[in-house]
């Protein structure tokens, strides 16, 4: 199964997130599948690939809590189909 997560990266006390699709057998610093994204909570910036992202949902991939927080806040939820909108929310 295949999961929508954040990764660390940064150094210490300055932490930056990538969001990754990921195995979820895989560590949080594991080998991901694809990088979709990043998130500074320092700078409370965030880059989301959408096209990316809607792909891995479409496909069955379960986003962490977070990873959604931070997707609803950049509507992406909004672009998918109306009959999946309802099982990620």
């Amino acid at each position: 199964m295949v999961k929508l997560r954040l990764k660390r990266c940064g150094r210490k006390q300055r932490a930056i997130y990538r969001i990754v699709a990921i195995d979820v057998r895989s560590r949080r610093e594991g080998r991901d599948l694809q990088k979709v994204g990043f998130y500074d909570p320092i700078k409370n910036q965030t880059y989301s690939n959408v096209p990316a992202i809607l792909y891995f949902l479409e496909k069955g991939a379960q986003p962490t809590g977070t990873v959604h927080d931070i997707s609803k806040k950049a509507e992406v939820f909004k672009e998918l189909p109306v009959n999946q909108t309802s099982n990620n929310e």
